[in-house]
């Protein structure tokens, strides 16, 4: 049985991700949310395959004592999905000037989308140092790459995911240290049309634009395929490789 934990488990990717995994034979999956309370009948959906587990991605410092409310200690964790992640929402909306930047929404976006990965990754060693053939995937986004950006704008997104990809590839060169197959890897969704993208909708018709099921699917086929010869890849949602 592989057991994977996701992050942000139900968010709009993150819970077609689950839904996609659990069609796969011999996965189980931990899912990390805010209100696992009112997803009673979602776990109740998938047989035992699906345990969710009150976490919250703004308090970093609780990780490890969630992990342990959640995890039997003897599980061997086999893959972690790093899904969670924000855009906008109260007090926070893309900026397009410098005069638009704000410290507290700079650092709620950073503590999300960047700082509690490593910091879950850290709580999770525990459960990652039995067996082999761990994957590590976060969701990043291409706006991170600094190649790529070529418009400016929207500061703390492209900041803070730049950050994620930067954390994803120090831990690239040390896990693979502590266990010999070992696949670290930040990964673009696509735009996905969910409740982050919703207030874009204008702009979304000139791009190409994926449903929340298309996205899980071809993010799971790049989860499934990884191996430690993808270590360290910023992969697109179509298997090719992104600038960083």
């Amino acid at each position: 049985m592989q057991n994977i934990v996701l992050a942000g488990a139900t968010g709009g990717i993150g819970r077609a991700i689950a839904d996609r995994l659990l069609r796969e034979e011999g996965i189980r999956v931990w899912g990390l949310c805010r209100a696992p309370e009112d997803e009673k009948a979602w776990q109740a959906d998938h047989d035992g395959r699906l345990t969710l587990g009150r976490w919250d991605a703004t308090s970093p410092d609780q990780f490890g004592n969630r992990l342990a409310d959640l995890l039997p200690d003897d599980l061997e964790v086999s893959g972690l999905i790093y899904a969670a992640g924000l855009l906008h929402g109260e007090g926070l909306k893309p900026e397009k000037r410098l005069e638009d930047l704000d410290m507290a929404s700079l650092n709620h976006a950073f503590t999300v989308n960047a700082l509690a990965y490593p910091m879950l990754v850290q709580a999770l060693l525990p459960w990652l140092r039995h067996g082999e053939s761990k994957r590590l995937m976060a969701i990043s986004a291409k706006v991170g790459s600094l190649e790529d950006n070529r418009v400016g704008g929207w500061y703390a997104y492209r900041a803070s995911k730049a950050a994620l990809n930067m954390f994803v590839r120090n831990l690239a060169i040390e896990m693979p240290r502590r266990s010999k197959k070992v696949c670290c890897v930040a990964v673009h969704p696509g735009t996905t049309r969910t409740a982050l993208s919703a207030p874009f909708e204008q702009s979304l018709a000139q791009l190409q634009v994926h449903d929340t099921d298309d996205t899980a699917n071809n993010l799971v086929k790049i989860f499934l395929a990884l191996t430690e010869k993808d270590n360290g890849r910023f992969i697109n949602w179509d298997g090719t490789d992104l600038p960083w």
